[in-house]
């Protein structure tokens, strides 16, 4: 039976390794979860940092300011 998620391969030092399965094991999952569901958090953050940086990028003192009701029109 085939699956529809991608397979990686990665190498973790000993301490990641045994966090990974400490973690595993008290939320009572697969470590290959845990990691799947670790790695969806941290593309999260990644994001929010980047959508940060734009908003710094735009927020000067000459920005102009559209209401919400316009904005989303």
């Amino acid at each position: 039976m085939s699956t529809t998620k991608t397979r990686i391969n990665i190498s973790l030092s000993d301490e990641i390794r045994r966090a990974l399965a400490s973690l595993a094991h008290r939320d009572h999952i697969p470590e290959a979860t845990k990691a799947a569901r670790l790695l969806e958090v941290a593309l999260e953050v990644e994001e929010d940092q980047i959508w940060n940086r734009l908003a710094e990028k735009r927020d000067t003192n000459k920005a102009s300011y559209s209401s919400h009701k316009k904005a989303w029109k």
